[in-house]
């Protein structure tokens, strides 16, 4: 079951780049009394995207695409986001 902040993110990110593929893990418990960690999950995510609009574009570029989308997330709830963004064809 997914959280309103997975949810959201969800949202965002099929609004903004209209993946082939989304795939968002909650690893909060694997962060216990670390920063950021305050019990209630959807703290510290795994996104592994693909899209037709990061191909041609340098990593660095596609995480930045990408946090631009999840601004107000990464400003808020999300204390840590592990982004691997790939376009369809690149393993």
């Amino acid at each position: 079951m997914m959280g309103a902040v997975i949810d959201t993110i969800r949202r965002k990110l099929e609004d903004a780049f209209a993946p082939t593929r989304l795939e968002i893990v909650d690893d909060s418990d694997r962060h216990h009394g670390h920063a950021g960690h305050t019990g209630a999950g959807e703290s510290h995510l795994n996104l592994r995207i693909e899209a037709e609009a990061f191909a041609g574009k340098a990593r660095v570029m596609r995480q930045r695409l990408v946090m631009k989308v999840l601004e107000d997330e990464l400003a808020g709830p999300v204390h840590a986001l592990s982004i691997v963004a790939t376009a369809p064809g690149e393993g």
